[in-house]
């Protein structure tokens, strides 16, 4: 079966339906107008957006949310001492996301990508993120790596605070002890 997806960089019209799929991927509370509108902002640097979306007819399928460099904060999950780059020239992938119909058709790797050109046309020469260990399959880590991830380190309990705080991890529910593996692109 083919299909015809169309990428664009994320807007504001995107919002909603990035929640929507945010949610239905991650749990309930994960983002909201608030926190996207601030995720949105950490993209834009030197007119250039960071962030991707595609859609399969009308239908947004997937995300990317990036951070340019030096628009994010350093928090105690970056092992900056193990990183091989400044942490003032690295990007933020905050989050990947495909919705669970569209998986396995190399649509994350394609939103990546297009992320990783615009982080460098910012001035970014690396990437870090925190990849969902527990994701089905493992498939967030395989698909990082695949894409030339290296592990940093693995951080247990990283979405825990959250979770008190309202997040309901699909896994764990209001007590999440997910563990994050923290991956670095260094790009070409």
């Amino acid at each position: 079966m083919s299909i015809t997806l169309n990428y664009q960089s994320l807007t504001p019209t995107d919002f909603d339906s990035v929640i929507r799929l945010a949610t239905e991927v991650h749990g309930a509370g994960y983002i909201d107008q608030t926190s996207m509108q601030a995720w949105y902002k950490k993209g834009l640097k030197n007119g250039i957006n960071a962030g991707f979306v595609v859609y399969h007819d009308e239908k947004l399928v997937g995300f990317r949310i990036t951070y340019a460099a030096q628009q994010w904060q350093v928090d105690k999950w970056c092992s900056t001492e193990l990183w091989s780059v400044p942490t003032e020239q690295v990007c933020y992938f905050k989050c990947n996301t495909v919705d669970e119909n569209y998986r396995g058709h190399g649509i994350g790797g394609e939103l990546l990508k297009r992320s990783i050109v615009a982080a460098k046309q910012q001035g970014a020469i690396a990437g870090i993120s925190h990849l969902w260990k527990q994701s089905p399959g493992n498939s967030a880590v395989k698909y990082f790596t695949k894409c030339g991830g290296i592990l940093i380190k693995n951080h247990p309990d990283r979405w825990h605070e959250i979770s008190l705080a309202g997040y309901d991890c699909p896994i764990c529910h209001h007590d999440c002890h997910c563990e994050a593996a923290e991956m670095m692109i260094v790009f070409e």
